[in-house]
């Protein structure tokens, strides 16, 4: 693609990675034919390819965002199939993440989008305001009906009824490994994680122990800053990156750090991006560092390796979130080591596609969300599955919401086929 920018907007190194995006598309349109939002509403401006050329217009005239580009970006799920699909190498991520950021400099929204905004902005990444705003939801429940804004509706329906207690494994502390140690590796406990479900960290916890590794929750690591990044929110997100940076490279230069384990997939392809989001903050150095140590737990748990398992008579979903197939290109461990230790593995059909749930997108766009899960589970209950299994929290949430099958994390099951206790899941479906 053809691009205008002028020597001095290249200056900016936003704009030249833009760019360099932009010149890398040959309009080819594969990535239409992986788009969810494509496939929903039918419209190119609504595909990656129709994204592209309004962010090219946007950027290259360095006018501010208008209302067509807005509605057209923020319908993206920033799901990365189009990264997969695309024969050309367009690093789609880079560029709609840069184009958020020019958004939120540029367009004042409506009023009631800005105070949702901000409201997300503010409580989820930080688990005593999200576990409180949780409670006064559940309050709310019963008088959303009167609530003329759709999206606030959404708010309060996913709200789950209970909540668990806060897990003290989440609490800044050293778990030693049993046995000899083998690695020594930093969790990301997570914001939104902490407070839905803790028994994912624990879980984790107990399964890296028993292989070995002494598990290190850094003081000072917090909220991977995924969320803020893709509302466009840089000096947000970019202080809870520098604050996960900083409290890891002291483990790191302290006692050593093999990695950084990840359980939530949403936050590992940020994390594996700081080298990109600092590439030119004095972090710099120290923030490829991290990135470069940044694991998700399928990837961990393949290298060290699981005993094979006896079949465990159990028919297992396995959802595949978006930003761990796509973001971070892993589709193969998840699916093996479950079968490797005795679970028998379906797949839905169109495993591709996204579940619409992308951090925010079910509560900012509920619409489009509310389809995208219904699609996702018809074609997950299809397979007849015991249990639907998934890497990230959002997807779990988002398709528990629809289905009456037990959705639990794939460390869930790796721990109790390999001798942790049951997930909790599974047994209060089953009861």
């Amino acid at each position: 693609m053809q691009t205008f920018f002028t020597p001095e907007q290249l200056e900016d190194p936003g704009t030249a990675r833009a760019n360099e995006i932009l010149r890398a598309c040959v309009h080819c349109g594969f990535c239409t034919a992986t788009c969810p939002t494509y496939q929903v509403l039918g419209d190119e401006l609504d595909s990656p390819r129709g994204r592209i050329y309004l962010i090219k217009e946007m950027l290259e005239t360095g006018r501010a965002a208008d209302e067509r580009t807005v509605r057209h970006v923020d319908r993206c799920l920033s799901c990365l199939a189009c990264m997969t699909t695309c024969p050309s190498g367009v690093h789609y991520m880079h560029l709609v993440d840069h184009a958020r950021v020019h958004i939120e400099a540029t367009y004042k929204r409506p009023v009631m989008d800005r105070v949702l905004r901000a409201v997300l902005a503010r409580i989820i990444p930080y688990p005593g305001r999200f576990r409180l705003a949780i409670l006064g939801a559940k309050i709310m429940k019963p008088l959303s009906f009167l609530l003329p804004d759709k999206r606030l509706k959404a708010m309060l329906a996913m709200a789950p009824k209970r909540l668990p207690k806060v897990s003290r494994n989440d609490a800044p502390q050293v778990f030693p490994a049993l046995g000899a140690r083998r690695r020594r590796v930093a969790l990301l406990t997570g914001c939104a994680q902490t407070v839905l479900n803790t028994d994912i960290n624990d879980a984790t916890i107990r399964l890296l122990r028993r292989l070995g590794c002494e598990v290190v929750v850094a003081k000072g690591a917090g909220c991977c800053g995924a969320l803020t990044h893709h509302m466009g929110k840089e000096s947000l997100a970019h202080a809870s990156v520098a604050a996960n940076i900083r409290a890891w490279m002291a483990e790191k230069r302290a006692g050593g750090l093999d990695a950084v384990v990840i359980n939530t997939s949403g936050c590992g392809t940020t994390v594996k991006d700081y080298g990109h989001m600092f590439r030119s903050d004095p972090l710099a150095e120290d923030a490829a560092v991290v990135a470069g140590l940044a694991k998700d737990i399928s990837e961990v748990l393949a290298e060290i390796g699981l005993p094979e398992g006896a079949a465990k008579g159990l028919r297992v979903a396995y959802h595949a979130a978006c930003s761990l197939q796509h973001g971070q290109q892993i589709k193969a461990a998840p699916k093996d080591l479950l079968k490797r230790v005795g679970f028998q593995v379906v797949e839905p059909a169109d495993s591709h596609l996204c579940c619409g749930s992308a951090g925010t997108y079910n509560l900012l766009q509920p619409e489009i969300s509310g389809e995208l899960k219904r699609r996702k589970v018809a074609t997950l209950e299809a397979k007849a599955p015991d249990v639907i299994v998934a890497g990230n929290i959002g997807c779990m949430m988002q398709i528990g919401s629809g289905t009456g099958v037990p959705v639990v994390h794939t460390v869930e099951l790796l721990d109790w086929a390999t001798g942790g206790p049951k997930p909790r899941g599974l047994a209060v479906v089953r009861e």
